[in-house]
Formats: structure tokens, C-alpha cells, sequence
């Protein structure tokens, strides 16, 4: 069984920072690939950035040059680090876990996400 569980979001100013962070149980971050999802005003949820195997980092357009996503083997779990946030960054983020490259679906449960607030 599969769990992940998001933490880490709030309010932030315009221009700040935020860590989020992802708890995963049930599998390990150095044997898959874990992503980072928003929400979005589609049907579909967003790609942000996503680790694969712990080691290898992959962004969306939106993430380059501004998030960081990493790996904590130790405590299984993945950060988005957040910076030079945007208004237009203001969702609710996701995490989720999958085989190889990014996917829309991702085989772990969605969790209760993080919402991430930009304030102007």
C-alpha cells in the first residue's frame, strides 16, 4: 500500500519562498519516481516537477530556475522547494508516485495536497 502525504504550503508574498514537503510510505524514493502535481482550473492536474529515483530533477516551464525538487533518502520523502513565488503559483499541490517518466497517472492514492497561497 501506498501513501503520500503533502505538508509545508501557506501563504507567502510575492517573491518569498515555501517548502513543501512529501511523505511517502510504502515505497521507496530511490526506486521510483515522485512528482509534484497542481491542481490547475482543468480537469487535469498540472505537472511542476518531478525526481526520479531520488537523483535525477525535472521541471515544468512554469518551475525553471525558481523550484528545487530533491530527495531525502533517510526520511523517504521529496521537497519542492518554492522560490520567487508568483501570485499565478497560488494552488493546491499534489504529490504522487509512478514508474519512470512523469505521467498523468501516477499510481499512488492522491492525498489531501497543500495549498500554496501568493499573496500580490
Amino acid at each position: 500500500q501506498v501513501q503520500l502525504v503533502e505538508s509545508g504550503g501557506g501563504t507567502v508574498p510575492a517573491g518569498g519562498s515555501v517548502r513543501l514537503t512529501c511523505t511517502i510510505t510504502g515505497r521507496l524514493v530511490r526506486d521510483f519516481s515522485v512528482g509534484w502535481y497542481r491542481q490547475g482550473t482543468g480537469s487535469e492536474r498540472e505537472m511542476v516537477a518531478w525526481l526520479r529515483r531520488g537523483v535525477t530533477a525535472n521541471y515544468g516551464d512554469s518551475a525553471q530556475g525558481r523550484f528545487t525538487i530533491a530527495g531525502d533518502d533517510a526520511k523517504n520523502t521529496v521537497y519542492l522547494q518554492m522560490n520567487s513565488l508568483k501570485p499565478e503559483d497560488t494552488d493546491v499541490y499534489f504529490c504522487n508516485i509512478f514508474v519512470g517518466s512523469w505521467t498523468k497517472s501516477p499510481f499512488g492514492s492522491w492525498g489531501q495536497g497543500t495549498q500554496v497561497t501568493v499573496s500580490p
